[in-house]
């Protein structure tokens, strides 16, 4: 006897939890008429610079290319301010999923309102694309099969920082970190590859979340006699410590190192006082002509900045989805996100990019130098590449990992 098929669908779905991703074929169509993306990231605190209103812009963009519909179904978007408080972030998920009809949400957002967000977006089945929550556990043990991290993590700018330091004798570290998980994390992860070449860690020290005064941390670093001052925060937070630190003038006997330095920080606290400084990143806007021209459109609209790493990657991010979504002729997050790793990323940064199984793009990550003023020839010409670190070299190995679903790939 033959089942009707939507029989069996709701029995997939009520005794495998994978069936959607199973079987997409079930799930045709535009649920509503309208593809609607969510955009949720700190506006207004210590992190506001990281995405904000450049992400909404990078979304926008993107949304753009696709004249903002595809094949009749109107693209929209909406805003939202999660205050890095997780309660506010999980409660504007659920009221955009439940009540505005939100298709997916791009995600910017400090790791501890990720978390939460992304155990909302698996239970509804709906996709959650990372570009700018930078703490690894979302594709390590907590990964979700409908979360993708698209800029970077704490394991892989960790490795890469640090590895390129020790191979310039720099073994010696003090690190000045931000005291809730997501610094915590990095930093533990950065000590794993220090030690594991036989170098050392002399000493640490915390600081709450938006923080003004810098001072004492940065005296204890610099009493520590570490010939690396290593930074494991961000946002407001690595660019008040980066300023406050040339008071100590820790950057002539001390190298300073960000782990998680974006362009516009670095544009912020200036080249004067960050030559030399060395760091590992997942983007930079001078690289190609593609990253030229992409940039040069982004900047025509958001007063002649260049985006920085996360806004980039919400721009791959976006569009992906869109493409995803416009092949498979449907809107369920099941049969986008399967789409979406099995098709690579070709886009201005990107070039044959696969998505794995626990939601990591597999993208290289480059090791920089910043400039001295004197080398810089023109607006944001900030960065010397000087080296590309393979993918494969970055990104914790399937081997390492937690995640269920790399296990079962």
């Amino acid at each position: 006897m033959r089942l009707p098929i939507a029989y069996v669908a709701i029995m997939a779905i009520f005794f495998d939890v994978r069936a959607p991703f199973a079987a997409p074929v079930l799930a045709q169509g535009i649920s509503d008429g309208v593809i609607k993306i969510g955009i949720m990231n700190d506006r207004s605190g210590p992190y506001a610079d990281n995405c904000g209103t450049g992400s909404v812009l990078a979304a926008q963009l993107a949304i753009s290319d696709f004249g903002e519909a595809i094949n009749g179904s109107k693209i929209e978007f909406i805003v939202a301010d999660d205050q890095n408080k997780p309660d506010i972030g999980v409660a504007i998920a659920r009221r955009w999923l439940d009540n505005e009809r939100v298709d997916a949400i791009v995600g910017c957002s400090a790791s501890s309102v990720a978390l939460g967000v992304q155990d909302v977006m698996k239970n509804r089945r709906k996709p959650y694309l990372l570009a700018g929550t930078a703490a690894s556990v979302l594709t390590n043990e907590k990964c979700s099969p409908m979360t993708t991290q698209w800029a970077m993590d704490t394991y892989a700018l960790a490795k890469a920082t640090v590895k390129t330091l020790l191979a310039r004798r720099l073994d010696t570290w003090f690190f000045i970190t931000v005291d809730y998980s997501f610094g915590k994390v990095w930093q533990a992860e950065a000590t794993h590859f220090i030690r594991t070449d036989g170098d050392r860690v002399v000493g640490s020290v915390l600081h709450p979340l938006n923080s003004s005064d810098f001072s004492s941390p940065l005296l204890t670093a610099q009493s520590s006699g570490a010939k690396v001052v290593a930074f494991a925060n961000s946002g407001a937070d690595l660019a008040n410590a980066l300023k406050q630190a040339l008071e100590f003038e820790l950057i002539k006997n001390q190298q300073l190192v960000p782990l998680g330095l974006l362009i516009n920080q670095t544009h912020s606290v200036g080249l004067e006082s960050l030559r030399n400084v060395r760091l590992a990143t997942p983007f930079y806007w001078d690289m190609t002509d593609e990253t030229r021209t992409f940039s040069q459109r982004y900047g025509a609209a958001f007063d002649g900045r260049v985006p920085n790493e996360a806004q980039a990657s919400t721009y791959s991010a976006v569009t992906h989805y869109l493409k995803a979504i416009a092949a498979t002729q449907t809107d369920d997050g099941g049969a986008v996100v399967q789409h979406m790793k099995n098709t690579p990323i070709s886009d201005f940064e990107m070039e044959n990019v696969r998505i794995r199984s626990d939601g990591q793009v597999m993208r290289p990550l480059y090791a920089a130098r910043i400039k001295a003023p004197g080398e810089s020839n023109y607006p944001y010409d900030y960065y010397e590449i000087t080296a590309t670190i393979p993918a494969e070299d970055a990104w914790r190995s399937a081997a390492d990992s937690a995640c269920d679903l790399l296990k079962r790939s």
